[in-house]
């Protein structure tokens, strides 16, 4: 791999600072909690805090109850109006439902543990730094700024690491994830930390692809990058069976080639790093939750029924319109989040509409550029890009799955007038391989365009449209009285 300038990393540490201060600004102007089971995920960080694993859908607890009482802002559930005053003239969060909140349980109990041991160490070195209140929530939000951070460095190192000779995706793929205005890098969630994770493991399966002998180091890594990416989140499920695809497809090449023998230490050492930690949580959530994802439970509560397999292919995604729907509101989710601000979506249909055009666009054109075999690349670049579009295929199609087999009931979101599961973050451990096939669509589609100046002068453009366009879409959040620049 060509070595790149120092002038070029000191550019992508300048990215990753800049994302760092992105997310720190953002996620300081959002009061809490937003309507993203913000408030449902910091429960679970409290309980972590205090070294309690849940076994049930508990309730939720006392300490988190006092938290959305004082601290909840009602801009996420109520119209526009004036905020309500105490008569000292403060705010409050008098209009939160804490009593409606207090009946619940929390149906996330069963989420892997990973993101909130993090947040929960947050939590007590918060605490002993003297935080207190607001200041200690903040800081809880003020950990995706270290991640989104790191994670801009994983999106250069797998661009690099794919395109060594191409500076558009190699530069481009950190620049986007600076300025991604998704939502879900501002709130306390578990979503933050899945493209961390599977962004790591995503450059160890590169690697796997291009590997000429074994390597007990490649091996170690990648099964602790699997793991990692499904103790995040169990809406990563199908980007783990994707990477044991790949890894039973080379091991097939190994047997064949007569290197089995000589790869069984590496082997070894991904089953124990992945499939140990993988095996004893759904352990424990097959003896707690009834089943080895702790699904069940969590769909029971909600009120969600199982179709039977006849009923599936009455779906409205099968479709033409129907898939429409769901593909377009899924990008839009997946750029964007999908907060409600005054009883109205935090986005534009117009904004909407671009994001969505550019991406069918640039990943129509990374299609046929793979397929039309007239670029550039070459066979490990290629085997790459159909792994980053297998990733999020698999992740889109979860998704879809999802939406056509169960009745929602009486739920609001996914309903049964709108039966589609477009919760574009449960996508976000496919970050990168998507950004990676969308600035090879960009670069397919400037191919004539021989010099890099102009090529990055266009990724600028783009990079102004989104930031802009995010300022325009969260302006009024900024003057919201619960948020952190008013406390």
């Amino acid at each position: 791999m060509a070595q790149p300038k120092s002038s070029e990393r000191n550019w992508i540490w300048l990215l990753c600072l800049f994302a760092a201060v992105h997310v720190f600004i953002f996620s300081a102007a959002f009061p809490f909690f937003n309507n993203v089971d913000e408030n449902i995920h910091f429960d679970l960080v409290i309980k972590y805090s205090h070294g309690t694993i849940p076994h049930t859908l508990a309730p939720i607890s006392e300490e988190t109850l006092a938290y959305v009482a004082a601290h909840g802002s009602p801009e996420y559930r109520s119209a526009m109006e004036g905020p309500t005053q105490t008569a000292t003239g403060e705010p409050t969060a008098a209009a939160q439902p804490t009593a409606k909140f207090a009946a619940e349980k929390n149906y996330e109990s069963a989420q892997p543990p990973l993101y909130y041991l993090l947040a929960g160490m947050v939590w007590h070195l918060g605490k002993a730094a003297g935080l207190h209140e607001r200041a200690l929530l903040y800081s809880i939000r003020f950990l995706n700024s270290l991640l989104v951070g790191t994670l801009v460095w994983l999106g250069y190192w797998a661009a690099r690491t794919i395109f060594p000779e191409r500076i558009l995706p190699r530069v481009g793929v950190p620049a986007l994830i600076a300025c991604l205005p998704q939502t879900a890098f501002y709130s306390i969630q578990n979503d933050v930390l899945s493209p961390v994770c599977f962004g790591a493991a995503f450059i160890c399966l590169v690697r796997w692809l291009r590997l000429e002998k074994p390597d007990v180091r490649l091996g170690i890594a990648t099964g602790l990058t699997l793991a990692a990416t499904g103790l995040t989140k169990f809406a990563n499920l199908p980007l783990l069976l994707l990477a044991a695809l790949v890894l039973l497809g080379k091991t097939g090449q190994w047997f064949r080639a007569g290197k089995l023998r000589a790869s069984l230490p590496m082997l070894a050492w991904l089953a124990l790093g992945a499939g140990l930690p993988l095996a004893l949580w759904g352990l424990w959530c097959k003896h707690n939750f009834g089943d080895f994802t702790g699904s069940e439970m969590k769909i029971h509560y909600l009120g969600w029924t199982h179709k039977p397999f006849g009923e599936w292919w009455h779906h409205p995604l099968f479709t033409p319109q129907g898939l429409w729907t769901f593909s377009s509101e899924l990008m839009v989710t997946f750029w964007q989040g999908e907060i409600i601000w005054h009883m109205q979506s935090l986005n534009f249909p117009l904004i909407n509409a671009l994001y969505t055009m550019l991406s069918f666009s640039f990943l129509g054109l990374a299609l046929h550029g793979l397929l039309s075999r007239t670029g550039a690349t070459d066979r490990p670049q290629r085997q790459a890009l159909w792994l980053a579009g297998g990733c999020f295929v698999a992740a889109a199609a979860f998704l879809g799955f999802l939406s056509i087999i169960y009745d929602f009931q009486l739920c609001l979101g996914p309903s049964r007038e709108h039966p589609y599961f477009t919760t574009g973050r449960l996508m976000l451990g496919a970050l990168i391989p998507f950004l990676v096939l969308f600035l090879y669509g960009l670069d397919h589609l400037l191919e004539t365009i021989k010099r890099d100046r102009t090529r990055l002068l266009i990724l600028a453009g783009l990079v102004c449209f989104m930031l802009g366009a995010e300022i325009i879409t969260d302006w009024s959040v900024f003057f919201s009285p619960y948020n952190w620049f008013h406390s």
